[in-house]
């Protein structure tokens, strides 16, 4: 290996959606006795995934494999309305850990089926964030994801909104959202974009690293679109070698010159820490920053309850009063640490 520098893109890793998710299932963990049913992935990350496995957690793809009575959570990808009203139905404790951009998106499809439109929705087949949205209303939406397929759009009687699913690529949505709109030239679309502005920071600071590379490393799994767009721009942008992982373990040997790191959206900042130890780069890491990216999601309202609860009875407990349970910074908390906890629990 003769790795000379790597050059780290800034922003990487978890967006505040999957901090948001990844911490409110570890409440419910360390809150309930085991099994926690989640549906779906919590995220779409491998080592997350199976980190939570280890710690009792069920995942289930059908609301009815899981027992009346246990809790559950609702991945951050967004459920269809009738997964919902089933898990409430069904569970103790549920928790809808949904990202508020796809609900946002949720919205808009409810707002305009609910004023008549057809929806052109763009969003990759068979995606749970894209099948969760549809399913707000199925019957008034067509879902594309190519030229091609808006090609082949019947001319519709109804006004037309134009969406999209949060993780796309930009270059995945701006060729079909412009064949949209020249099939159908008073097409409704949102004034703030649909795409989620943590996809398209790390697209940006991948770009502006990109040309740099003798090689490219992507970390993240296979089933992340976000992960899979940023393969696919590093291919595009022309970087000989391009290496999508999960673990340091599937990294190549034979790596040399500048390497540059990246990691998708759902991907803990330990993977990263080892690929650049793996790596070992003899001129050092230089951080290739876009912007700074400080959003915040606060915990979905069931966590905060639970959370305040809690506080309130740890404070009894020591004969404190109620006030100090208000104290708990949980956006200080980082996802990366609360997985190295549950990790080494």
């Amino acid at each position: 290996m003769a790795v000379d520098q790597v050059l780290l893109a800034e922003p990487r890793g978890f967006c505040a959606g999957v901090e948001m998710a990844i911490k409110a299932l570890a409440w419910m963990v360390r809150s309930f006795d085991p099994p926690v049913y989640c549906y779906h992935e919590i995220v779409h990350n491998k080592i997350v995934v199976q980190r939570f496995e280890a710690q009792g957690v069920v995942f289930v793809d059908d609301i009815a494999d899981v027992p009346e009575g246990r809790p559950i959570m609702l991945s951050a990808h967004g459920s269809a309305p009738e997964v919902v009203a089933a898990a409430r139905a069904r569970g103790s404790y549920v928790v809808d850990s949904v990202c508020p951009l796809v609900t946002k998106v949720h919205h808009e499809v409810k707002v305009r089926a609910g004023k008549g439109y057809r929806i052109v929705y763009v969003g990759h087949e068979g995606h749970e964030e894209a099948v969760g949205t549809m399913a707000v209303a199925p019957q008034a939406i067509s879902r594309v994801e190519s030229v091609a397929e808006v090609e082949a759009l019947p001319q519709f009687d109804e006004p037309v909104a134009l969406l999209a699913q949060t993780t796309l690529s930009h270059r995945d949505w701006e060729g079909v959202a412009v064949a949209v709109r020249e099939r159908y030239p008073e097409v409704w679309s949102p004034g703030r974009s649909d795409l989620c502005f943590a996809t398209t920071n790390r697209q940006s600071a991948l770009m502006a690293m990109a040309t740099r590379c003798d090689a490219i490393v992507v970390i993240g799994s296979s089933n992340s679109s976000n992960t899979r767009a940023l393969e696919k721009l590093a291919i595009e942008a022309g970087c000989p070698r391009v290496f999508r992982v999960n673990s340091v373990d599937e990294l190549p040997a034979d790596l040399h010159g500048t390497v540059g790191v990246t990691a998708g959206a759902s991907a803990p900042e330990e993977l990263v820490d080892e690929i650049i130890a793996f790596l070992s780069p003899t001129r050092g890491v230089e951080t290739v920053r876009v912007t700074e990216e400080d959003e915040y999601f606060p915990p979905p309202r069931n966590i905060r309850d639970l959370q305040a609860a809690i506080g309130v009875a740890a404070a009894a407990m020591c004969g404190g009063p109620s006030h100090v349970s208000n104290t708990f910074d949980d956006r200080g908390l980082a996802a990366s640490d609360v997985l190295a906890t549950l990790h080494s629990a």
